[in-house]
C-alpha cells in the first residue's frame, strides 16, 4: 500500500521503517526541519520496561496536590489550566482507580517488554552504533522513600524482572562516582535494563528506512483531513492534494488536532518534561549509566561523553516558557549525586536546556491500530514512555495494517478502550 506517516520522531520513524519493511510505500510528513526535534529530542533515555507504569494510579492525585507549593515538587500544575486541560485532569483522576491503574499497567508493561525486545533486535540486525549503556538504579534517599517503592517492587517481581534491593555501599560499588558527601538509605539495581540514545537511534532508524525506499518530507505541514476522504492529504503551501491509500497518525498533540476535524475527539493533553544536557568533564566522576532519584523523579543517564539529567512533569503553562524552578531542580539532583560530573560554570561551556511536551493521554497507555475512520491508523499518546515503547508500537501496528495477529495481545491497546464515538 501506499502510505503517509505523519510526524518524524520516534514513533513515526519506527512505524516508517517497519512499513517498509513490509513491502509498504512510505511517505513520513514532518512540520519541523528534521527529525526527533520535539518531543524525542532530548529525553532521559531510560529504556526500563518494569518501571513503565501509568501516571493516572492510586494516591496520585493527592501526591500531585501535596507538592503544589514544593520548590523541587516532581509535578507542578501551571495555573490558569484550558477547558480541555481542566477535562484531561478529570479523566486521568477517574483512571486512577485500582482496577483501571492495574489493567493499564498490565497494557504497558506487556507492550513495553516486547518493544525492547524488539529495540535489540533491530540494533542487532541494524548493526546500529548509538550512545548505550547496560544497567539502571533508583536511589532511595530514606527509610521512608525505601518503604514507599515496596508496591512497585512486588511489580517488578509478579513481572519476573531481574533486581535487587542493595546497601547504599553496594550502590556505590556499581556506581562509584556517586556522590560521598551524600548519604542515602539504599537502592534498587534492574542490571537489565539500560539507557540509550533516542534522537541518535531514531536518526540512525531513518537512514535505514530510507535505504529501504522511504521519502522523508520536512517543513510539511498536513492540512485540515476530509472526513469523506481522510487520507487524501493537502499539503501547507500545495495547490495539489497527495493521494494515498492510508494514513498513519505518529505526531502527538499535532495528531490529534489533526483528527478533530474527522470527529476523532482523542482526550491528549500535554504533560511537559525538562532536561539538561551538558559535557563530562571528568569521566571518572561522571555516572555509568542510568540511574533514578526516587524523591525527586528526576534520572542521570550517562550517554557517551555528556550527561543528560531529565525530569519534572508540567501540566498547563506552554511549550515555549521554561520554569525556573523545574531547571534549578535538574541542577540540585545532578549536584546531590555527581557533582564533578558535567563542566556547567566554565566560560565558553554550552549546556542544553530542553523543554518537550510529552503527549499524554489521561489513562497511561497509547492508542495504537485503526481509527474507526477508514484507511486512518493510530499510533498516538505514548507520554512519557515513548522512547520504551516506540519499537514494539511500531511493528504491532505494522502487522495489524498487515492483516497479521500481533506478538502481544492488543487488549486495552485500541481507540475502543478511550469509548470515542465517531461525531
Amino acid at each position: 500500500m501506499k502510505l503517509a506517516v505523519i510526524g518524524a520522531g520516534i514513533i513515526g520513524i519506527t512505524t516508517a521503517y517497519e512499513l517498509a519493511a513490509d513491502g509498504h510505500e512510505v511517505t513520513v510528513f514532518e512540520r519541523c526541519s528534521a527529525a526527533a526535534e520535539e518531543t524525542s529530542f532530548a529525553n532521559a533515555g531510560v529504556v526500563a520496561p518494569g518501571y513503565v507504569t501509568p501516571w493516572a494510579a492510586p494516591g496520585m492525585p493527592g501526591k500531585v496536590f501535596s507538592h503544589l507549593f514544593s520548590r523541587h515538587a516532581p509535578v507542578k500544575i501551571s495555573l490558569p489550566l484550558s477547558s480541555r486541560e481542566l477535562t484531561w485532569m478529570w479523566k486521568w483522576y477517574q483512571a486512577c482507580k485500582l482496577p483501571t491503574y492495574l489493567a493499564n499497567r498490565a497494557r504497558m508493561q506487556r507492550l513495553a517488554f516486547y518493544s525492547r525486545e524488539r529495540l535489540h533486535q533491530l540494533t542487532a540486525a541494524l548493526q546500529l552504533d548509538y550512545d548505550r549503556s547496560a544497567g539502571y538504579m533508583v536511589l532511595l534517599r530514606t527509610d521512608k522513600d525505601h518503604q514507599l517503592v515496596q508496591p512497585g517492587l512486588q511489580v517488578l517481581r509478579d513481572a519476573g524482572v531481574a533486581f535487587g534491593e542493595i546497601t547504599a555501599s553496594q550502590a556505590r560499588g556499581i556506581e562509584p562516582a556517586l556522590n560521598p558527601d551524600t548519604s542515602f538509605a539504599g537502592a534498587v539495581h534492574l542490571p537489565d535494563d539500560e539507557v540509550a540514545n533516542c534522537r541518535q537511534f531514531a536518526l540512525l532508524l531513518k537512514n535505514e528506512a530510507q535505504r529501504l525506499g522511504v521519502k522523508f518530507e520536512f517543513n510539511q505541514a498536513v492540512g485540515q483531513l476530509n472526513p469523506a476522504q481522510p487520507a487524501i492529504l493537502s499539503i501547507a503551501g500545495e495547490v495539489a492534494p497527495r493521494r494515498f491509500d492510508g494514513v498513519v497518525m505518529c505526531a502527538g498533540l499535532a495528531s490529534a488536532k489533526l483528527l478533530q476535524s474527522l470527529g476523532l475527539n482523542i482526550p491528549m493533553a500535554a504533560v511537559y518534561g525538562y532536561s539538561i544536557s551538558a559535557p563530562i568533564r571528568e569521566p571518572l566522576n561522571a555516572p555509568r549509566s542510568a540511574l533514578m532519584d526516587e524523591r525527586y523523579k528526576v534520572a542521570i543517564s550517562r550517554l557517551g561523553q555528556r550527561v543528560r539529567v531529565a525530569g519534572s512533569a508540567e501540566i498547563g503553562g506552554s511549550l515555549g516558557v521554561k520554569r525556573a524552578a523545574s531547571i534549578q531542580t535538574l541542577y540540585k539532583v545532578l549536584h546531590d549525586w555527581f557533582p564533578g560530573a558535567a563542566q556547567h560554570t566554565s566560560a565558553g561551556v554550552h549546556v542544553q536546556e530542553w523543554k518537550g511536551a510529552r503527549p499524554m493521554l489521561p489513562d497511561g497507555p497509547p492508542v495504537i491500530g485503526h481509527s474507526g475512520m477508514p484507511r486512518v491508523w493510530l499510533n498516538l499518546g505514548h507520554g512519557s514512555s515513548g522512547w520504551a515503547l516506540s519499537c514494539g508500537s511500531a511493528r504491532v501496528l505494522a502487522d495489524l495494517i498487515a492483516g497479521k495477529k500481533p506478538d502481544i495481545d492488543m487488549e486495552g491497546l485500541g481507540i475502543a478502550r478511550l469509548g470515542i464515538k465517531l461525531a
